[in-house]
């Protein structure tokens, strides 16, 4: 929540109307803000009031996510471990993405609703790519792997999890080993030698 501070009747509506909204996205349900007025028990016209768009509603569920992920990502900027640095980074981002259903919708979109979505997901691109330059110097990782491969391949992660397993817990354990896999074959190796 931005801007100056809410009065108290109008601090709770926005509490009520994320908490409504959060209940919909783990449900795996649209955001329609209409709905969400009907369920938190307002006005649209309030809901209308604390957030224009279905997407600042969506975005504003998915803050707090994003901003730990964030958070992460600075400490493993600082992580002088390369391969451990980068690893750890991606296994926390696809723990978000299974645990967190508004992730992966906020973080494919290509324009945001709010400034801080913005910045937080320029940060999460900005560790990502360092991890990956550091741990390319450091000869861990292939040399083929791009910046632009990481998202693309925790969201394929993130989706099988999701697909192929029915609890939370399920589909986290599932995602870590997906993860665990793929990473071992982006590990760089030291050629084989042919034999004899």
């Amino acid at each position: 929540m931005t801007g100056p501070p809410l009065r108290r009747d109008a601090a709770r509506n926005w509490d009520r109307i994320v908490a409504v909204a959060r209940d919909l996205v783990d449900e795996h349900i649209p955001l329609q803000l209409n709905d969400v007025a009907r369920r938190a028990g307002l006005g649209v016209g309030t809901v209308y009031r604390h957030f224009a768009t279905p997407e600042a509603l969506l975005e504003t569920v998915a803050l707090p996510c994003l901003e730990r992920l964030a958070g992460y990502g600075e400490e493993a900027v600082h992580d002088t471990d390369a391969w451990r640095a980068l690893t750890g980074f991606l296994m926390h981002t696809v723990e978000a993405q299974v645990g967190d259903p508004s992730l992966a919708t906020v973080s494919a979109a290509t324009r945001d609703a709010l400034p801080r979505t913005t910045e937080l997901k320029r940060s999460l691109r900005s560790a990502g790519s360092t991890l990956l330059a550091r741990a390319h110097d450091a000869g861990v990782v292939r040399a083929d792997l791009t910046a632009a491969d990481l998202v693309p391949l925790m969201c394929g992660i993130a989706y099988a999890a999701e697909v192929h397993r029915e609890t939370p817990a399920e589909r986290t354990a599932t995602a870590r080993r997906y993860l665990r896999t793929m990473l071992e074959g982006l590990r760089a190796t030291a050629p084989s030698t042919p034999p004899g």
